[in-house]
């Protein structure tokens, strides 16, 4: 009877421990497509959504190149919640980086955008970082960036 026992208790066990650390990642595109068209609406923004469900706006369209998903860019950028908490920013001065080391938010986004021009991205937790925490940005968090792009490098 032990014997019995314990075995059910050992395969209740295994099976939990199988079911751990593979949850399925959840869907937050109709909750942040709902923030986003309110943040929009709130702000009184002319924003453009793209298929992916970016939003971006051109506050100033700039005068330079365009860079490619491929550029490597230099960027200044304030990055924000919803709620206008924010969670990142570099210096005036910017940042450089290559546009496929980023989310793909930036990826997508930073293209819009001429040198010398600035605006905002609106990116749903799919082009950010999904349903993970990263950092201080808890899982299915909606970013939103005021960007300059200063140079495509």
């Amino acid at each position: 009877m032990k014997s019995i026992l314990l075995a059910l208790v050992s395969i209740l066990f295994v099976s939990c421990l199988s079911d751990a650390g593979t949850s399925k990642p959840v869907d937050y595109t109709v909750q942040n497509e709902k923030q986003i068209v309110d943040y929009i609406a709130k702000n009184h923004l002319t924003a453009t959504r793209t298929d992916s469900g970016l939003y971006y706006v051109i506050n100033e369209p700039g005068t330079g190149g365009q860079p490619t998903a491929a550029s490597n860019v230099k960027v200044a950028y304030k990055g924000y919640f919803t709620n206008g908490s924010v969670f990142d920013q570099s210096s005036a001065e910017g940042i450089s980086f290559g546009l496929q080391q980023v989310i793909k938010g930036w990826t997508e986004g930073i293209p819009y955008f001429k040198e010398g021009g600035n605006g905002i991205l609106l990116v749903p937790a799919h082009l950010g970082y999904g349903s993970n925490d990263y950092s201080t940005i808890p899982g299915g968090s909606v970013l939103i960036f005021e960007v300059k792009l200063i140079a495509i490098n």
